[in-house]
């Protein structure tokens, strides 16, 4: 099931050596993320954006003697805000698909993650097709695992989508959920 494998990467509306001349001429380029999806961007107790991709987008700009500014943006409308020029670019762990690509340019992936099915602890989860059957599986809205489970079980079991995946967590949490679809490492607390 290597087709699961979310492939993820930074998204780039401009290309880099665009990005590189305008850092060299003094403008102040503004990243799109999240700021919803822990470990890999969220907000802290203080009220600023935090992780392992906004870590990356400071080290970017950073390498390039850029000021940069973080931009929080809802999921599913982060690709429409970049198209509209709300910021120059999105680091926020975005998988790589065709669909996207017809509307925005990836730079290469800076790591790899697995989809997963996540449930109460201590039951047992069956994820095979004649498993799901029936079942309520939540996911957040507008990902990979949000698409699979539509294309894949949407005749067969519930399918509900969360404007984040916290929301979700917590329908799971709160037993309205049979189990839940999503980045294992963004599940593995």
């Amino acid at each position: 099931m290597t087709w699961l494998k979310a492939t993820i990467a930074t998204l780039v509306f401009s290309l880099g050596l665009v990005l590189a001349l305008e850092a060299a001429a003094g403008a102040k380029l503004k990243i799109g993320t999240e700021g919803a999806y822990p470990p890999f961007n969220f907000i802290d107790e203080s009220g600023v954006l935090k992780g392992f991709d906004v870590d990356i987008a400071q080290a970017l700009c950073d390498k390039m003697g850029a000021e940069c500014e973080f931009v929080k943006q809802d999921w599913d409308g982060i690709i429409p805000a970049l198209l509209a020029k709300k910021f120059d670019a999105i680091v926020a762990s975005m998988s790589i698909t065709e669909e996207r690509k017809q509307a925005v340019g990836f730079t290469d992936r800076y790591y790899s993650n697995l989809v997963r099915y996540v449930g109460p602890k201590g039951k047992a989860i069956d994820t095979s097709e004649a498993g799901l059957e029936g079942k309520s599986i939540g996911a957040q809205r507008a990902t990979v695992a949000a698409s699979y489970l539509e294309d894949k079980l949407g005749k067969s079991a519930t399918i509900k989508l969360y404007d984040t995946q916290e929301n979700a967590n917590l329908d799971l949490v709160n037993g309205r959920l049979d189990v839940m679809f999503a980045d294992g490492l963004v599940m593995y607390e």
